[in-house]
């Protein structure tokens, strides 16, 4: 069996689709995957086939960025959508040759559905949050584009639904046409499909639907790390009491945040670690109290730290609570106010107010994680984290291909 796992995102989307590639492999499986070319030199040192899709990402994150900019108009809007669902039908299309299974993650991927229906093989589609499916019990996860949160849930889901057809309606019943298929009149059920799986482990994330509403939730897929920490991050661990860990992955930084993390740590007598991510984050001063990190390994770190400070993505939240690590979430944009809010309700941790963060802001929610009764939660939480999701995911794909059973999850 070939399979083809798709996303577009950052390392955070990624990586979860390289942790079923390996593991699909280790079944005897052909895989591909169909990813941002900012991680391509990953997946080739990994020796996985690799299909680059769109434009590098790593350009949208800025230590400092400017003002915000005002609105696109909606003409360039439907350039953009052009230009991505374009580039997508290219891309997929040249990647899925030969596969019998595609395996496509985050709601951008607009085109992949139609190209396993022109292949005439399955398609799945994969959330890593339960927020980017539609429930009655959940509003769609919060973008600069969400409306007001006061209306119904069905009518927020509703409007949703209308946003992606308007974005995406024209230009993917346009390639669908120009190849034969039937244009389709929900671009949102299209992609995500009236059986998605739920990359999401059932503790931190479950579906709230009682009897599932369609949804496989299969568990996080878990990419294990052997790495070994760099010699001079284990030196400053071992240097003192459990530091406070700083970082936002791919997001942007705002002006002046590493000022205010580190500020906050040493307000409570805490040192720090700053991971630089895409935003370039960089201690204020050289003292020794604190330490500019890289790309490390975080299951191995997280269990070493005080706390967690983060931005809420999908891998960072599961990593910070299989470790047992405190969390701060610091959300920006999508479903990063879902898992802050989870890590609230769950007592793991705390969500940072919807505000631009401060020292003094940090320093609070820092000083509510800080406590034994915090740490002693994040522990509970972490012994229910399932790390299986990828193995499962892995076998009930080949399973449910094999025997070409499409009710089990494909459609």
């Amino acid at each position: 069996m070939r399979v083809l796992l798709s996303t577009i995102g950052s390392r955070g989307d990624v990586q979860p689709l390289v942790a079923l590639a390996l593991e699909l492999r280790n079944l005897g499986q052909e895989v591909h995957l169909c990813v941002p070319p900012d991680f391509r030199d990953w997946i080739d040192s990994l020796a996985i086939p690799v299909t680059p899709i769109g434009p590098e990402l790593r350009q949208t994150a800025a230590a400092d960025p400017p003002a915000t900019p005002a609105p696109p108009s909606p003409e360039h809007l439907r350039q953009l959508a052009q230009a991505t669902v374009t580039a997508q039908f290219e891309a997929v299309a040249a990647a899925a040759e030969g596969c019998d299974v595609i395996v496509a993650a985050t709601a951008l991927q607009v085109a992949a559905h139609s190209v396993a229906e022109l292949m005439a093989i399955p398609y799945v589609f994969a959330a890593y949050c339960p927020a980017v499916l539609p429930s009655p019990r959940h509003a769609p996860p919060s973008s600069p584009m969400t409306v007001s949160a006061t209306a119904d849930n069905r009518e927020l889901w509703a409007r949703d639904r209308a946003r992606f057809n308007d974005m995406f309606g024209a230009v993917l019943n346009s390639h669908r046409t120009s190849v034969g298929l039937a244009p389709v009149g929900d671009v949102r059920s299209h992609i995500l499909t009236d059986r998605p799986w739920l990359a999401a482990d059932p503790t931190l994330a479950p579906w709230p639907e009682p009897a599932n509403g369609g949804v496989v939730q299969t568990g996080a897929w878990i990419l294990p790390d052997r790495r070994p920490l760099p010699p001079e991050l284990v030196a400053f661990l071992q240097a003192g009491e459990p530091p406070v860990y700083f970082g936002l992955g791919s997001m942007r930084a705002p002006r002046g945040l590493s000022q205010a993390m580190i500020g906050s740590a040493r307000a409570l007598g805490r040192r720090a670690i700053v991971s630089r991510g895409w935003a370039g984050l960089s201690p204020v001063d050289d003292a020794p109290d604190c330490l500019s990190i890289g790309e490390v390994n975080h299951q191995e770190l997280f269990e070493q730290v005080a706390a967690v400070v983060h931005h809420g993505g999908a891998g960072t939240t599961t990593a910070a609570a299989r470790a047992g690590a405190p969390q701060v979430v610091i959300p920006q944009v999508y479903d990063q106010y879902y898992w802050a809010q989870r890590v609230d309700r769950l007592g793991n941790g705390t969500a940072h107010p919807p505000v631009e963060p401060t020292a003094d802001s940090l320093a609070t929610a820092l000083g509510r994680v800080l406590r034994p009764d915090v740490a002693a939660r994040a522990q509970v939480i972490a012994d229910a984290v399932r790390t299986d999701g990828a193995r499962v995911t892995a076998q009930r794909l080949m399973t449910s291909v094999l025997q070409k059973s499409f009710r089990d999850g494909l459609s």
